[in-house]
């Protein structure tokens, strides 16, 4: 099995090679990320300028790495179109912060992984609590049950935004199959004089009650691992069947801790 592994902070973050630390247990992986932080991007893509791929001293021996000058998305683009060939599954992550609800749309995590998807791959984003060591180990534990299950039981064209709780692995308290919450911070804008210039600054809250039944918010607020499939039309919206084995999987590695 073959692994594309990338994220949004950067090639040099701790985050990442946690990750790979738990993947590379179950496959032979390749990394391609961003050579510094991406974060908040979505799918931007590089058009109008080339893209350098320069190979990284990975601190993990026999892996092969590249850092790349552009965004998550044109490091997966770049990796399937050129770099690596015969991927199984992409997986992106663990973003060190928490992707819930219409976070998606604008994570640069999640955007990274879509590329893999958009290229008729399984693919995983995969996210935990901010400054979250439990979350961050717990959460690359994760992405490895599920990137084994997918390509060894269903190498379905899948797409799954995984979010865990600030638990370790064996104290996590179920697995549930989720929607995207409705919204999960409120946008507002900040002014200020900068000089002779007027600036506005973006800032953006974290809803405390935004949790509704079956979202994903909900789930990770009762120290649950969210599963939530997602897809660009309904032709493409994974069965029931094959997430609720998914569910099971993952939970069942759980409670074998």
């Amino acid at each position: 099995m073959k692994i594309l592994v990338t994220n949004d902070d950067g090639i040099k973050a701790e985050s990442l090679w946690a990750l790979v630390g738990e993947l590379r247990k179950i496959a032979e992986i390749t990394v391609v990320a961003p050579d510094g932080e991406r974060s908040a991007i979505g799918t931007a893509v590089t058009l109008f300028q080339p893209l350098h791929a320069e190979e990284f001293a990975a601190p993990v021996d026999g892996l092969t790495a590249y850092s790349v000058d552009g965004s998550p998305s044109d490091c997966v683009i770049l990796a399937l179109g050129k770099l690596i060939k015969d991927v199984d599954i992409v997986v992106s992550g663990v973003n060190p912060n928490l992707n819930l609800g219409e976070d998606v749309y604008i994570s640069g995590t999640v955007g990274a992984a879509m590329q893999g998807y958009f290229r008729g791959l399984p693919a995983i984003a995969v996210s935990a609590p901010p400054g979250s060591r439990h979350g961050l180990l717990t959460g690359a534990r994760a992405a490895a049950v599920l990137a084994q299950k997918m390509i060894a039981d269903s190498p379905a064209r899948i797409f799954l935004n995984v979010n865990v709780p600030d638990l370790l692995f064996e104290a996590i308290r179920g697995v549930k199959i989720t929607r995207l919450a409705r919204a999960s911070h409120i946008n507002t804008v900040e002014e200020n004089e900068a000089g002779l210039r007027k600036q506005y600054q973006l800032v953006r809250e974290r809803l405390p009650a935004a949790g509704s039944d079956g979202t994903d918010i909900q789930a990770v607020m009762q120290g649950e691992v969210s599963l939530t499939p997602l897809y660009t039309s309904l032709l493409d919206k994974p069965p029931q069947r094959l997430l609720k084995k998914l569910q099971a999987e993952l939970l069942n590695a759980i409670k074998k801790g």
